[in-house]
C-alpha cells in the first residue's frame, strides 16, 4: 500500500489512488472528519455547488472536503466511466483540492436499483473541520469492486460474467482484502470503523457468516450496511466502502 501523503492545506492525510479518486483520507490529530448525508439527492455539479456553500457557513474552505459520495442511474461502459471521472476530476482541479499531481479526495459511485436521473447525483460528501477534544481516528475507505488492476480495464476484473456463490465469494473475498490493506494503510484499525458498507445486488446471507464476520471484524459488532444497488462500472458485481466517525449529520 502507498505510503500517506498529508494534504498541504486540508488537514488531512490521503492514501493515493487513480486519478478519480484517492484510496481514503483520515484526519490529523485535533481534526475531525464529518460525514454529511443529503436528504435529497442534487445533479453532481449542482451537489458541488451546494458543498461550497455548505463548507462556507462551516467556516471551511473547499481544500477542508475530503469525500464524495456519487449514485447514477446505471453502470458505465469503462469508456463512459473514465469520460465521467474527467468531468469530475475538473472540478476539483479548479477549486485547488488537489495535492500536486494527487487527487486526495476518497469516492463511492454506485448504482441504485430505481434511480432514474440521467446523470449522477451527490449523496454524501465528508469534511474535517477542528476538533480539540476528538479522541479517536476518523476517516473514510474509499470504494472498491473486484477489479484487481490500477488501470480501468475489463481484463482487470475478477471472473466476470460469472454471479455464481463461488464466484461472489472470491469477488467479496477479493474487495474485503482491499478494504483492510486501505484500512491499515490509514493507520485506523478495525476497532475504529463505524460503518461498513455493501454494494450488490446479489444475495448476502450466504457470503455473511462464512465470509464477512470473520474477513471484516468490525461487521459482528457494527452489523453491514447493505445497499441493493449495482457498482459504477458493468462487469463489477460487488463493492465495498467503511468509515470511521463520531458526527454524522443529514441535511
Amino acid at each position: 500500500m502507498t505510503t500517506l501523503i498529508t494534504h498541504p492545506t486540508g488537514r488531512y492525510k490521503f492514501l493515493p489512488g487513480i486519478e478519480p479518486y484517492s484510496c481514503g483520507v483520515i484526519a490529523e490529530p485535533g481534526y475531525e472528519i464529518v460525514h454529511v448525508l443529503l436528504k435529497d439527492y442534487r445533479p453532481w455539479r449542482t451537489g458541488f455547488e451546494f458543498v461550497d456553500s455548505f463548507l462556507k457557513e462551516q467556516g471551511r474552505e473547499r481544500t477542508d472536503l475530503c469525500a464524495m459520495q456519487l449514485r447514477s442511474a446505471k453502470p458505465f461502459t469503462i469508456s463512459g466511466f473514465i469520460a465521467y471521472n474527467k468531468k469530475y476530476c475538473e472540478v476539483l482541479q479548479k477549486w485547488g483540492v488537489y495535492a500536486g499531481e494527487f487527487n486526495p479526495i476518497a469516492r463511492t459511485n454506485v448504482c441504485p436499483v430505481g434511480l432514474d436521473d440521467p446523470e449522477p447525483v451527490l449523496h454524501a460528501f465528508s469534511f474535517v473541520r477542528p476538533n480539540a477534544k476528538i479522541d479517536r481516528k476518523t476517516f473514510i475507505v474509499a470504494g472498491a469492486g473486484e477489479m484487481n488492476r490500477r488501470e480501468l480495464v475489463s481484463e482487470g476484473i475478477i471472473r466476470i460474467g460469472e454471479t455464481s456463490y463461488d464466484a461472489m465469494a472470491e469477488k467479496a473475498a477479493y474487495v474485503c482484502s482491499v478494504m483492510e490493506k486501505r484500512l491499515f494503510g490509514l493507520q485506523a484499525e478495525w476497532e475504529d470503523v463505524t460503518t461498513v458498507e455493501v454494494y450488490t445486488i446479489h444475495p448476502m446471507y450466504h457470503l455473511i457468516e462464512p465470509l464477512l464476520l470473520p474477513t471484516i471484524p468490525a461487521s459482528s459488532r457494527r452489523g453491514i450496511l447493505w445497499h441493493y444497488t449495482r457498482p459504477p462500472v458493468e462487469g463489477i458485481e460487488y463493492e465495498m466502502d467503511l468509515r470511521g466517525v463520531a458526527t454524522e449529520w443529514v441535511v
